[in-house]
């Protein structure tokens, strides 16, 4: 059950308990503009790495750490965000972090020197786990049955079509060097997009909340923040930094610190306070399986996309247009699939998520087949039926799994549960380049042997996308 604002609330005969706020077309239109844009941002910053390393003398590892200082504050935040929309209502936090991510941006584009640069993008990630939990919690409280399924399915083509069209974007703003911006433009575009936001929000986005919010768990959040840092952080900068040994340290104290926080949360849970994962809500079936679907799937996404941009870029020397438009065909198959998704979920349940596994790996096959035909003649055009085809593919999977994993998550719990999946999401596309990605880099020691390592790297998506499948055999056969 939800609250709303005065304004939000339908009336409804007496004893009969008040529908959820209604969210319109402008309204849906709005959240999903504000679920693009921090995806958007995680992607778009690689095609302009190379100038601001030229314009900022940044050097390789600042250069990681305007990437992985978004990320990691993105991820480490992300479920308190969650908790604190249900607490202080999701409307005003989704206001506050579109708010906030505008200004974070114009830091970023007015960024005088490269440590400016990662300390903006820092707050811009924080300010990007403020918004995006509040998307999915607004779409799970303010709408109902196939409204909800074609919502949920537009959000998943919206975060398909922001991931690829995030470095196409990039590649354009670039090259065409708007009234002498540069990469700063890869930044300053998203100010009139927020403020577009803010406008339109507070015109069409009802306001909801939980009934029975609970206060933030302190201890939770900060075991759960220092868990993420001890993963993530020496995986996005250790190869840069030559993995010294805080790398070491840092991997050897997640286990434990993961360790710690499930026991805080299952304790508190115990003594009936609530905290920040509640272990009841893993406990659902669908989010619970759903979930472990997300993980390698979006790890494989991110860690193609970074390499594929790379080896374009540096391999081929293909314009940062070009690359882009190599991701053509795999968003609007995306897009297409996901629009396709409702009806094919009503006739075949998720059924159509393992058909999309191994469509991905079709694709996926197909593009490391071209490679290895003829690296050095590898043209746009080759690349066109793989990417479709995996593109297809991963739009059958990712909508569908964000209805499988919200399914049975009580309304109350929509910010905790949009959270804990967008956490999981996030921290997986930080994993995909940290891993794929490292290993691309391990192999790719001159342009020459770009092919090959492209080629390696993609065999081992494979295998990511074959864990992908088995993993999809277990979902739930039907979802709501």
């Amino acid at each position: 059950m939800t609250t709303t604002t005065p304004s939000a609330r339908t009336a409804a005969p007496a004893g009969r308990q008040a529908p959820p706020p209604a969210l319109g077309g402008l309204g849906l239109f709005t959240v999903l503009l504000g679920a693009a844009l921090p995806l958007i941002d995680f992607f778009i910053v690689n095609v302009a790495l190379p100038s601001i390393d030229h314009d900022l003398a940044a050097g390789p590892a600042l250069l990681e750490l305007v990437v992985a200082g978004y990320g990691l504050a993105y991820s480490v935040l992300l479920v308190l965000g969650g908790r604190l929309g249900d607490l202080f209502g999701r409307r005003r936090l989704f206001l506050a972090g579109m708010a906030a991510f505008g200004l974070t941006s114009l830091a970023c584009g007015l960024a005088p020197d490269a440590w400016t640069l990662v300390a903006a993008r820092v707050a811009q990630g924080a300010a990007a786990a403020l918004m995006l939990p509040q998307v999915l919690a607004t779409i799970h409280s303010s709408t109902e049955g196939p409204r909800r399924a074609r919502a949920l399915s537009l959000y998943g083509a919206t975060a398909g079509l922001a991931m690829a069209g995030g470095q196409i974007l990039g590649g354009v703003l670039v090259t065409a060097d708007v009234a002498g911006s540069g990469w700063r433009a890869v930044f300053l575009v998203n100010v009139p997009v927020a403020v577009a936001g803010l406008a339109l929000a507070l015109r069409t986005v009802p306001e909801t909340r939980s009934d029975r919010p609970a206060p933030v768990d302190v201890p939770g959040t900060l075991l759960l923040a220092l868990a993420l840092l001890a993963l993530l952080a020496p995986l996005t900068e250790g190869r840069a930094a030559g993995w010294p040994l805080w790398t070491w340290v840092s991997l050897a104290l997640f286990p434990f610190a993961a360790g710690a926080f499930w026991w805080v949360e299952r304790r508190a849970d115990r003594r009936g306070t609530v905290p920040l994962v509640p272990p009841s809500l893993l406990a659902l079936v669908p989010l619970r399986r759903g979930l472990l679907v997300v993980l390698p799937l979006s790890l494989g996404f991110s860690g193609f996309m970074f390499v594929i941009a790379v080896a374009l870029q540096q391999g081929l020397a293909m314009g940062a247009v070009a690359s882009g438009l190599a991701l053509v065909p795999m968003a609007l198959a995306f897009f297409g699939a996901s629009l396709a998704g409702p009806r094919l979920v009503r006739r075949w349940g998720t059924r159509i998520v393992p058909v999309g596994a191994l469509l991905q790996g079709l694709g996926i096959a197909a593009i490391a087949w071209s490679v290895g035909r003829d690296w050095q003649g590898l043209s746009v055009g080759d690349l066109v039926p793989g990417m479709a085809v995996a593109g297809l593919g991963q739009g059958l999977q990712l909508p569908v799994l964000f209805r499988v994993v919200l399914s049975e998550v009580p309304s109350e719990r929509a910010g905790v549960g949009s959270g804990v999946m967008v956490t999981t999401q996030q921290s997986a596309l930080t994993l995909g380049v940290a891993t794929l990605g490292s290993l691309f880099l391990s192999l790719a020691s001159s342009p020459a042997e770009m092919g090959t390592a492209l080629r390696t790297t993609l065999l081992v998506q494979l295998g990511v996308v074959a864990v992908t499948f088995l993993l999809s055999l277990r979902l739930p056969r039907a979802v709501r």
